[in-house]
């Protein structure tokens, strides 16, 4: 070419090569956009964390509350049953209930206020008031009762109680009134002594602004609650959970790709993370309207979307089952929902899901209340619960470590340091505990807190946060739930992942619902495999069609030796299976008035009787 080609010419490379590069990125990497954006995303959100906590006072989400309030005062912030409430009206609720309870319970800035209350708006205007007084709000379950009860407030030490369930108050009010713990409910008035009357005080209080003085020294780091673990064993542990963690959470609303002009439906409970962090202080850190259900209803679900014109929800556990389960509708894909935000679905109800309802992008995630390590599956990718980015390893330091479920303990090497699984291998997941990524611990139970603590796992004097989670990632980076370290069991010297099993059973046609733990066997090292299964409705159980089953799909060890048929299997408050109790009742049919059945080699599931439990408790059936 001419000499005064060679420029263009250059050019024309250049471009070309611009033009190629997405391709050639695309080929190294498929999903090289949805990390691009993601990463995009997290810097944007760090960059906020960094300028929130620069301001003096600090900004905190009440901050973005009342500035939202003060930008549009007119948008709906609740729905609730008939009733909308504006972010205005919200603001001035909360000024009343803040100047009454200022008032008549002498509340000060850095004191605990326990609500006991269930899903409606006066669980917000309370928690926006104790806010406004620099307050911390202890969330308490409200299906808790007496000894439960009275541990959760011993954890916070509440100074006041806020409730609307007088009878379970009642039941705990000597040992309340003997802490010096003043109890107020949400009515015109009480009859009762030691319980003081809210509504009545709030109507009469001014709902003009709080000065930011009453809250001038919280800080980042402050308490701003007390979440409750909701644990399938023991008494609940309340996780410390501070400013920072708190718009940590709430910006995985922004993460999933949530707009300004998006409607959130909440009807998970206020008083657990996902509901309350991820759901309400998402939306108020978006600045969306959110629909509140006092409890989620399978069959009021899609008529609720499509009266208040959802376009997002949150689920946990065996929610999205639940709604799969449902009759067919000829209408279940007139709705204007767009994308679903959680955690615990199953592949196999995710692939349903998708087939029957449409085109719902599901942003599954991975995290722990009181935990310092979070995943999001921002791919869409479907089973993962999350994808690994450069971001996460320059966010905290994390790893997939050997984990023996016999001992019940993380294997070390000859230098008595933990070792990192190789890709594709399941491991612990733990979290170096730092400044990035701190961990808080439980109030006032310095045991527990201790126990999720790993010291020396990599080098000498390192601290870990112990997840308590099996993990599995794969090649291209996708993470994936394996069991709870307490959940998988081991017979016959081999690991059974109980998710994994679950998973298989649920493919057989009559199986609606199925739990699978291990129990414990006299005489035997380990715990054999025991499920309990809800059937669908109308269909009966068929023991030859599930050994077949079980026989084609599982090795022998992970066969459930033993199977308990209910009428509903028994989920937490936030819809996680519930194990500990069923493995400690066991496979006595003795002591368990639900069918059982149990795996005789070569016939099949057979009727348990309490012949066949004398003789396996005896040793004469060795199994």
């Amino acid at each position: 070419s001419p000499p005064g080609d060679e420029p263009w010419t250059l050019l024309l490379i250049a471009l070309t090569g611009l033009a190629i590069l997405p391709f050639i990125l695309y080929l190294r990497n498929p999903y090289f956009l949805q990390d691009l954006r993601y990463a995009i995303s997290s810097i944007k959100v760090a960059l906020c964390l960094r300028k929130f906590k620069k301001r003096k006072p600090f900004y905190s989400i009440l901050d973005r509350f009342l500035d939202h309030a003060a930008r549009q005062p007119h948008k709906p912030f609740i729905l609730f049953e008939e009733s909308s409430y504006t972010y205005s009206q919200a603001d001035k609720v909360s000024n009343k209930v803040a100047r009454a309870l200022a008032a008549h319970a002498h509340l000060e800035e850095g004191d605990t206020v326990a609500l006991f209350l269930g899903n409606e708006p006066q669980f917000v205007w309370v928690w926006l008031a104790l806010a406004k007084l620099g307050c911390i709000a202890s969330l308490l379950n409200h299906n808790i009762r007496s000894k439960s009860l009275l541990h959760c407030f011993s954890c916070c030490e509440a100074k006041v109680v806020v409730a609307d369930l007088r009878g379970a108050v009642e039941e705990v009010l000597p040992t309340l009134s003997q802490q010096g713990v003043r109890v107020f409910i949400l009515s015109e008035d009480s009859d009762v002594e030691g319980i003081e009357s809210l509504s009545d005080k709030i109507r009469h209080a001014s709902e003009q602004p709080l000065s930011p003085q009453l809250r001038a020294s919280v800080t980042m780091k402050s308490p701003a609650l007390y979440i409750y673990t909701s644990g399938t064993t023991g008494l609940p542990k309340a996780a410390v959970i501070n400013h920072e963690k708190l718009w940590k959470s709430s910006f995985l609303q922004d993460i999933a790709g949530i707009r300004s002009d998006d409607i959130i439906y909440v009807y998970l409970p206020l008083y657990h993370s996902a509901g309350f962090q991820v759901g309400l202080c998402g939306a108020i850190e978006k600045g969306i309207t959110v629909v509140l259900k006092r409890k989620f209803s399978a069959s009021q679900f899609w008529n609720d979307c499509r009266k208040y014109n959802v376009t997002v929800f949150q689920y946990i556990g065996e929610i999205m089952r639940y709604l799969c389960n449902t009759p067919k509708r000829d209408n279940d894909r007139d709705h204007r929902l767009r994308l679903a935000l959680g955690l615990g679905i199953r592949p196999d109800v995710w692939v349903d899901f998708l087939q029957r309802f449409g085109d719902i992008f599901i942003c599954e995630c991975y995290g722990a209340t009181e935990g310092n390590v979070g995943f999001v599956n921002y791919c869409g990718k479907v089973g993962a619960v999350g994808k690994e980015n450069f971001l996460h390893k320059m966010g905290g330091r994390y790893a997939l470590i050997r984990y023996d479920t016999e001992k019940e303990e993380p294997v070390k090497d000859s230098g008595g340091f933990c070792i990192k699984v190789p890709r594709g291998e399941t491991g612990l997941l733990v979290a170096k505990i730092g400044e990035r990524a701190p961990f808080s611990g439980y109030a006032r139970n310095n045991q527990q807190t201790e126990k999720k603590k790993l010291k020396d796992v990599f080098v000498k004097g390192d601290l870990y946060f112990n997840s308590g989670d099996l993990l599995k990632i794969d090649s291209e980076g996708f993470v994936f739930f394996q069991d709870r370290i307490g959940d998988t069991f081991r017979w016959k010297g081999e690991n059974v992942a109980t998710t994994e099993v679950a998973d298989h059973l649920l493919t057989v046609d009559w199986v609606e619902e199925a739990n699978v733990y291990g129990v414990k066997v006299p005489g035997h090292e380990g715990r054999i495999g025991m499920a309990a299964l809800k059937l669908k409705e109308g269909m009966d159980f068929e023991g030859k069609v599930l050994y077949q089953h079980v026989k084609n799909f599982l090795p022998s060890y992970a066969r459930p030796r033993f199977i308990r048929i209910q009428e509903e299997l028994a989920v937490t408050g936030t819809f996680k299976q519930m194990k500990v109790k069923l493995a400690e009742e066991g496979f006595n049919p003795g002591n368990i008035r639900d069918h059982l059945f149990y795996l005789e080699d070569g016939k099949g599931y057979v009727p348990m009787t309490q012949e066949i439990f004398s003789s396996i408790a005896e040793g004469t059936i060795r199994l």
